[in-house]
């Protein structure tokens, strides 16, 4: 067998997440019919991460394998075969051969999550569907002041979902939690070795609910400690999320909030 790694980007609009479904389409639906057009072994993808309805990424990271006698196929060809036989919202960006020990999830050393924020009182047209549209003014020294809080080993069971299982635990490190601001224009870069469900998106309604005055920075403490998610504020937006890169060898260094 001759394992592939790709790396894929897709407008997760359009899908119930990245995965297979029951009910809807996932994105792997698709690379799969993909892939099973133009290998007879029909080959299943495994991937680096699960993403919700609605949420978009760059750097998903997924492998596949595929008997090695008779492949004539080199890393751009596939790469164009593959995206001729994907819809216009799923694009392969990058494939390479990878060791026969590779695997996209379990050498997953972490993970970076973009989510854009539109402050404005109208939206931008251009955004409506990767940008979640606040149009009150944010404070943005409150909100990185309380993002810088995030950082670091935490229990963040205040910040995710149930997911409907129980979890081995929910204790993850965030080596970065940063905002960016071009013009009306926000985008929280959140880096980590794990995240839980709907993690990355209970951190980013807190902290726009600390812009808008509801919590004061320092309340972040109190949140973590408390392991409800009660306390914390509201699950931003699905659309305005995006996984952005999957990192694999040594794992990112922690990063201080800049302009």
């Amino acid at each position: 067998m001759i394992k592939f790694k790709l790396t894929i980007a897709f407008d997760g609009t359009a899908y119930e997440g990245w995965q297979v479904q029951k009910v809807g389409t996932g994105v792997q639906e698709k690379v799969e019919a993909a892939l099973a057009k133009l290998f007879p072994t029909a080959p299943r993808v495994h991937s680096s991460s699960r993403t919700d309805t609605g949420v978009h990424a760059l750097g998903m990271v997924a492998h596949f394998e595929v008997p090695r006698a008779g492949l004539r196929m080199t890393p751009r060809k596939l790469l164009l075969a593959l995206n001729a036989h994907l819809p216009d919202d799923v694009r392969v960006m990058a494939v390479a051969h990878a060791s026969e020990k590779f695997h996209a999830r379990f050498d997953a050393r972490g993970k970076q999550y973009r989510y854009a924020v539109w402050n404005h009182a109208a939206m931008n047209p251009l955004l409506r569907t990767i940008a979640w549209h606040v149009t009150r003014p944010l404070d943005v020294k409150a909100m990185r002041a309380a993002a810088l809080l995030f950082v670091g080993k935490h229990d963040f069971q205040s910040f995710a979902a149930n997911p409907g299982y129980a979890k081995k635990t929910t204790i993850r490190t965030l080596t970065r939690c940063d905002i960016k601001k071009s013009g009306p224009q926000l985008t929280f870069i959140i880096e980590g070795d794990g995240f839980l469900y709907k993690m990355c998106r209970g951190i980013v309604g807190t902290l726009v609910q600390v812009g808008l005055g509801k919590f004061p920075a320092a309340e972040i403490k109190t949140m973590l400690a408390k392991r409800d998610r009660r306390v914390a504020g509201m699950t931003a937006p699905a659309h305005g999320l995006g996984l952005w890169k999957v990192f694999y060898g040594k794992r990112p260094q922690s990063v201080v909030n800049g302009p």
